[in-house]
C-alpha cells in the first residue's frame, strides 16, 4: 500500500531557518527511501522579510515541481505572520497548522477550518539552542503532528548531517530542541 503524497508549505522570516529546516525534512525523507523535495520561496532577500518553504515527501515519483497551493500542513515559524499573510491559503479539507507562539490553539480557533497546533518554538530553541531561531523545533513539531518521519532517523541524521558544520553543543541543544517540541505541540480543542 502507498501513502498519499504530503504537501507542507512553510512560512518564516529571513533568519529563522525555513530555508533549512523545507530542504533537511526533504533530505531526511530521501534518506529514509522516500521520494521529497524541499525548496525555498524567497521575496525581498533581507533578514527578517517573509518568506515560504515548501516540501513534499511520498512514496511514489514526484512529477510536481511548482509551488505547493493546497498543503496539507502549514508551519508558522512566526506568528506575526498570521494576518498579514493568509497562512492557511489553499490548505487542504482535514489539513493541519503548526503555529510557533506561546499561545495555546484556542487563540486561533478562527484562523481556519483545519487543525491547528502550537508550540513555543521559539522558547525551546532559546533554552536549548541558545539562539532564538525556531526551525528545529518546529521539525519536531512536524514529525509529531504527521508521523511522516521517524523521529530516530531524523535525529540521526542531524548527528551525523549538523557535525560538518556545527560543534558538539549546538548538535546536541538542536536534537534536545526537536525531543522538546515533540513532546510539547498542542492541538485544539
Amino acid at each position: 500500500m502507498t501513502t498519499p503524497m504530503i504537501e507542507i508549505r512553510w512560512h518564516g522570516r529571513g533568519g529563522q531557518g525555513v530555508k533549512t529546516a523545507c530542504e533537511f525534512v526533504a533530505a531526511v525523507a530521501i534518506q529514509g527511501g522516500k521520494y521529497s523535495q524541499g525548496f525555498p520561496e524567497y521575496g525581498p532577500e533581507r533578514s527578517g522579510a517573509p518568506m515560504k518553504g515548501f516540501t513534499r515527501i511520498s512514496s511514489e515519483k514526484i512529477r510536481e515541481h511548482c509551488s505547493i497551493y493546497h498543503p496539507g500542513v502549514v508551519l508558522v515559524l512566526d506568528e506575526s505572520l498570521v494576518g498579514p499573510e493568509d497562512v492557511c491559503e489553499g490548505l487542504a479539507d482535514g489539513g493541519s497548522v503548526i503555529i510557533n507562539t506561546k499561545r495555546d490553539a484556542s487563540s486561533f480557533s478562527d484562523l481556519c477550518g483545519g487543525t491547528i497546533w502550537t508550540v513555543d518554538a521559539t522558547s525551546i530553541a532559546i533554552e536549548e539552542i541558545g539562539r532564538p531561531i525556531p526551525n528545529m523545533p518546529m521539525v519536531g513539531a512536524l514529525l509529531k503532528v504527521t508521523g511522516i518521519l521517524d523521529l530516530d532517523h531524523l535525529l540521526g541524521a542531524v548527528e551525523r548531517d549538523f557535525s560538518r558544520k556545527f560543534d558538539r553543543k549546538t548538535i546536541e541543544g538542536n536534537l534536545r530542541a526537536i525531543r522538546r517540541a515533540f513532546d510539547e505541540v498542542k492541538r485544539d480543542g
